[in-house]
């Protein structure tokens, strides 16, 4: 985390920040999390995973922000002396007694729930007044089975930690009783079936 103390005039000033910054030309999210994180820390991380987007409405003089958020768990390098605050290692368990925005308090929790959210804050003269989110599942793109693949690519456990089922080579009412992708209960509608676990959603009978 970065402690804000050193630039005059910084409307972060006196608040503790993850860090990021502003995309440059021709960027990728992925490329601008991990150019920003080595230029104010000196690091360089790692496969970023992002766990979600937050939008701020006229955060700053008329201007709409946009924040792609990551998590990165394997870096190289050394903590540099940055100029844009004082760098510290904080526990996950001490994050939310730092002075931080309003609206990072509520949703730094979501990037340990396994789900992907897209949120609004909407702050006026730095105060936050209102916000909302939506949560969507996390696929693995290696593991999720799109239709023609065999059974072997599904996941090796489900949400309960116990092997899956996998459809019969030869459809029988059972196949309809349970999610193919992670072996969550289901709900059956207009011969759509749906994940009540990880969304899901196939035809009835879907070969």
């Amino acid at each position: 985390m970065l402690h804000r103390i050193k630039r005059a005039g910084d409307m972060h000033q006196g608040k503790w920040n993850g860090l990021g910054g502003k995309f440059e030309p021709g960027e990728s999210p992925e490329m601008c999390a991990i150019r920003e994180v080595y230029e104010e820390s000196g690091l360089t991380i790692q496969n970023p995973e992002l766990r979600g987007i937050l939008t701020f409405p006229d955060f700053r003089s008329g201007e709409d922000w946009y924040a792609f958020v990551f998590v990165a768990r394997t870096f190289s390098g050394t903590l540099i002396d940055s100029t844009e605050g004082v760098l510290q290692w904080i526990d996950d368990d001490r994050l939310l007694d730092l002075p931080l925005w309003e609206g990072d308090r509520i949703f730094l929790p979501w990037l340990n729930q396994g789900r992907f959210f897209s949120g609004r804050f909407v702050y006026e003269d730095g105060k936050l007044c209102s916000h909302e989110v939506t949560f969507y599942p996390m696929f693995n793109t290696a593991t999720v089975a799109p239709t023609g693949l065999t059974a072997s690519t599904l996941p090796a456990t489900n949400h309960k930690g116990s092997a899956p089922s996998q459809p019969s080579p030869i459809y029988t009412p059972a196949d309809d009783s349970y999610c193919w992708v992670c072996g969550g209960a289901v709900i059956k509608q207009h011969c759509k079936i749906t994940c009540t676990v990880c969304g899901f959603r196939r035809d009835c009978s879907d070969p």
